[in-house]
């Protein structure tokens, strides 16, 4: 009896351990989400600098986008293939499809309708329109299943008002031309002979296909699969405020008051999103244990009906 008391105190110390050792892990792998999340809406922020300094010096809106991904095949596909070789699924048909699907839609059209308005506007329109994302994101995933929203409960109505507050500061991105064209005008510089240009198409290219297919994607994918696609793209917003936050510290601008409201707009939030993702976890973990509790019962109970039979003469 004293034995089988210590073994249940032993296997209680030894759940507790695992469930504190569970607690850290967990913290660090979402602090290394959130600076992985940063670093990609900085990664971003430079992407659309970039890519209107390309079409200014010259560069086809449709070759461009063919550098981009020829180069991130490149340096993407030896690592995909020795680092993933033994993880990755068998090549199905449903698999083919849906490739040709991403592809068609999230590299295609996509790259090439950004250059086409991109051409017709400047990066601040660009990367004030894609704080849309996060709602789109978020009616989608809803839609299909991929997020479950609960609003009757607290974490699910947080992320609802965290992505209404998070895309409710769209104008920010009106405050930013000034950096915007400044930055411009040092990367592009006074305009040159032809032979000037080339090298600077190079480095264009270099810079598009490495860091915004390359870098950018394979961070985006891997973030997408530790976080969901509603918490990469709830960070979306968090780019115009990085761009607008250098321009006030090291340029001066002046920041107007739309700004300001937009980037308390932004933290707020993203508080609430990240609020409510973190809260739908606990309750989802809350849920398990409870019901592996529950059956850990029932069949003790179970066991005690069995042995009191047994001894049943």
């Amino acid at each position: 009896m004293v034995r089988s008391i210590s073994t249940r105190r032993e296997d209680q110390l030894g759940e507790e351990g695992n469930k504190n050792m569970g607690g850290r892990s967990s913290v660090s792998e979402k602090m290394i989400l959130l600076v992985a999340l940063l670093i990609l809406q900085l990664c971003f922020a430079g992407f659309h600098i970039v890519s209107r300094v390309a079409l200014n010096i010259g560069i086809s809106k449709v070759v461009y986008p063919v550098y981009r991904n020829i180069i991130a095949l490149l340096m993407l596909g030896p690592f995909s293939y020795f680092f993933e070789k033994k993880e990755r699924p068998p090549l199905t048909f449903s698999l083919l499809v849906q490739f040709f699907l991403l592809a068609l839609v999230g590299i295609t059209a996509n790259q090439g309708f950004y250059i086409l308005g991109l051409y017709y506007a400047s990066p601040t329109f660009a990367s004030a329109m894609q704080n849309l994302v996060p709602a789109i994101t978020f009616i989608l995933a809803s839609t299909f299943g991929c997020e479950q929203v609960n609003i009757r409960r607290k974490d699910g109505l947080a992320k609802i008002l965290g992505t209404i507050a998070s895309v409710g500061e769209l104008d920010l991105g009106l405050y930013i031309s000034t950096w915007s064209l400044l930055i411009l005008v040092w990367l592009d510089g006074p305009a040159g002979s032809d032979s000037e240009e080339i090298p600077g198409q190079t480095l264009t290219h270099l810079i598009y296909g490495v860091i915004s297919s390359g870098i950018v994607i394979a961070l985006q994918t891997w973030c997408i699969q530790k976080g969901g696609p509603v918490f990469v793209a709830s960070f979306q917003p968090v780019q115009t405020v990085l761009v607008a936050s250098m321009a006030f510290v090291i340029l001066g601008d002046q920041l107007y008051s739309g700004g300001v409201i937009g980037a308390a707009l932004i933290m707020v939030g993203l508080y609430l999103v990240l609020w409510g993702k973190t809260e739908e976890r606990r309750n989802q973990n809350q849920d398990k244990e409870e019901t592996l509790t529950k059956h850990l019962l029932e069949g003790k109970s179970n066991d005690e009906e069995s042995y009191d039979e047994s001894e049943i003469p």
